[in-house]
């Protein structure tokens, strides 16, 4: 669930976590940040290089018991 600027994927698994990440930072504009929370372990790998495949940032990844946390800055569109 997208919150403002916050995406919730607590509780879904892989694949669902980084299909979700991208389709939201895809209605986003360049520049915008996105704080992501989820529960699937897989997320720490997946999403990251989901990032660096698409030209997005990760500034901060943290894990808090079960918990990770990821906040995201979109990078430009691709040309043409």
């Amino acid at each position: 669930m997208v919150t403002g600027n916050d995406l919730d994927l607590t509780g879904l698994k892989c694949p669902l976590p980084v299909l979700r990440v991208r389709k939201a930072l895809q209605a986003m504009p360049p520049g915008a940040r996105l704080t992501v929370t989820c529960t699937d372990p897989m997320a720490a790998i997946d999403i990251p290089n989901l990032l660096r495949e698409d030209g997005h940032r990760l500034e901060r990844s943290a894990r808090e018991g079960g918990v990770l946390r990821f906040s995201i800055l979109r990078g430009a569109d691709a040309p043409g």
